[in-house]
C-alpha cells in the first residue's frame, strides 16, 4: 500500500511539473497579454488582444513574436500589453509601490479611485509629496484612500513605505528588507520587486491559491513559500513571464474564482486537474 501511494505521489509530481507551464500557455491563449501593472498615466490606452500561435510562452515573450490579432479592440485603463519597459520613471515606480499597499484586501477598481484622489490631492504621487501630504493633511489623505478600505491602517503603511523608498536613494531593495517594513507581507514584497523593480519574484495571491488548489496542485494549508516555489522551480526565472502569469491568473480568477462556489463554471483549466 505504501509503495502504491508513493508511486501515485511521484506520478502526480511529474504531472504537476509538466502542467505549470501548460496552464500558463492555456491562459495566455485564452486571455492574451495582460500588461500588468496598470499605471495611472497610461489610462485609456488602446490595446489589441493577440493570441499565441506557438506554445513556447517564454520565447514568445522574450522575442516579442507577432501573433494573430483579435478583431475587437478593447480600451484598457493603464495596462500596457507586451510592453515590459514600465516603470520608466521613479514616479511610476512609486505609484506601483503605492498600489501594492492600497490593493491589500480590496479590488483594483477601489485602488484606482484612491490613486486618482491622491493625484488630485498631491499633484504628483512621488514619495516625497505623498509623505508631505500624509503628515500635513492627515484627514484629507485618509479620505482620499477611503475607497481602498482600512484607511487608518493603510495611511500608516503608506508612510512607512514612503520613508523606506526615500531612504533607498535609488537602489533596489532586498526582499528581506521589504519584509521588515510594517505593512509589507510576502505578496506585497513580491509585487513590489516583480513590477516595480523587474525582479523574478513570483506573486502568490488569493486567486493563485484558489485556482491551483482546485486543480490539485497545492493544498489549502501550504505556506506562501511552498506555493511560490512551485512556480519558480518550474518556470524560467524571467520577470516578463512572471508578470504575465500573475496577470493571467488574476484575469481568470475574476471570471471564475471571485464568488463561491469557486470554479463551478471553470471549463478553461479542467483538463489540467490532477485526478
Amino acid at each position: 500500500m505504501f509503495i502504491v501511494e508513493n508511486k501515485k505521489r511521484e506520478k502526480n509530481m511529474k504531472k504537476r511539473i509538466n502542467t505549470i507551464k501548460q496552464i500558463y500557455d492555456k491562459l495566455l491563449e485564452t486571455y492574451s497579454y495582460q500588461g500588468w501593472w496598470p499605471l495611472f498615466n497610461l489610462k485609456e490606452k488602446n490595446m489589441v488582444k493577440s493570441y499565441l500561435n506557438e506554445n513556447n510562452l517564454e520565447d514568445n515573450i522574450e522575442n516579442n513574436i507577432e501573433n494573430k490579432k483579435n478583431e475587437n479592440e478593447k480600451i484598457i485603463n493603464g495596462y500596457h500589453p507586451k510592453d515590459y519597459s514600465y516603470p520608466k520613471t521613479e514616479i511610476e515606480q512609486f505609484e506601483i509601490i503605492l498600489g501594492t499597499i492600497l490593493t491589500q484586501n480590496t479590488n483594483w477598481t477601489s485602488v484606482e479611485k484612491s490613486i486618482n484622489n491622491l493625484n488630485k490631492l498631491t499633484g504628483k504621487t512621488n514619495a516625497e509629496n505623498i509623505l508631505k501630504i500624509a503628515k500635513n493633511k492627515e484627514n484629507d489623505f485618509k479620505e482620499a484612500i477611503k475607497s481602498s478600505r482600512y484607511a487608518n491602517q493603510k495611511y500608516n503603511y503608506i508612510i512607512n513605505i514612503s520613508n523606506f523608498y526615500i531612504n533607498l536613494n535609488g537602489r533596489t531593495p532586498k526582499r528581506s528588507e521589504l519584509l521588515e517594513v510594517k505593512g509589507v507581507g510576502n505578496e506585497t514584497a513580491d509585487s513590489i520587486l516583480l513590477y516595480g523593480y523587474k525582479k523574478g519574484e513570483f506573486v502568490v495571491d488569493a486567486y493563485t491559491r484558489r485556482i491551483f488548489e482546485f486543480l490539485g496542485h497545492i493544498n489549502k494549508k501550504d505556506s506562501y513559500a511552498k506555493v511560490k516555489e512551485l512556480f519558480e522551480s518550474n518556470l524560467k526565472n524571467n520577470y516578463k513571464v512572471f508578470q504575465e502569469y500573475h496577470g493571467l491568473i488574476v484575469e481568470h480568477g475574476k471570471n471564475y474564482y471571485s464568488k463561491k462556489p469557486y470554479a463551478s463554471k471553470d471549463r478553461v483549466l479542467n483538463e489540467f486537474k490532477l485526478k
